[in-house]
């Protein structure tokens, strides 16, 4: 049975049904192509309304959430502190990898706030809103996916050498 996964689109525009969710859409091409069972939210750029979703799709056990939008430097980019403000643990590699990544196509990748966060057993990974931003940042940390998953799911065994 395939791990489920929540594609939460972070934007005014889309929420409102006044713009087209084209990141959001592809995003979720990608993880499903990554092997997750894929559905889609949107809401408003607002703390209240994203960590609403995030604490819904965890009590209905969506195991990964990748959030998309929100993590820039603009006035209504607040994704990063709502994240932070349910984190049991934040995951800095992953911000680090996806800006590493991201530096590949553009000097301003530096200039996202992209992070991952656990909920409990749940990886929540917000990446850019900009639909080649989005791509590029799941890409870099899912050969992480599943192995983080199942640390957080407790199987911390190691195996090998």
């Amino acid at each position: 049975m395939p791990i489920r996964a929540l594609v939460l689109t972070v934007s005014d525009g889309v929420a409102a049904g006044v713009r087209e969710d084209t990141g959001g859409a592809g995003l979720a091409q990608r993880v499903a192509a990554a092997g997750y069972e894929v559905r889609r939210v949107a809401v408003a750029d607002e703390p209240a309304p994203i960590v609403a979703a995030i604490q819904a799709a965890a009590t209905d056990g969506v195991r990964l959430v990748v959030s998309t939008g929100g993590t820039g430097l603009g006035p209504r980019d607040r994704t990063p502190e709502a994240l932070r403000s349910i984190a049991e643990l934040e995951i800095p590699g992953f911000g680090e990898v996806m800006r590493a990544a991201g530096r590949t196509s553009t000097p301003l990748a530096d200039l996202s706030r992209s992070l991952a966060i656990a909920v409990g057993d749940v990886l929540v990974i917000a990446v850019p809103g900009s639909p080649k931003g989005a791509l590029e940042s799941f890409d870099a940390v899912a050969p992480l996916l599943a192995h983080t998953l199942e640390i957080l799911a407790g199987r911390t065994q190691h195996t090998g050498g």
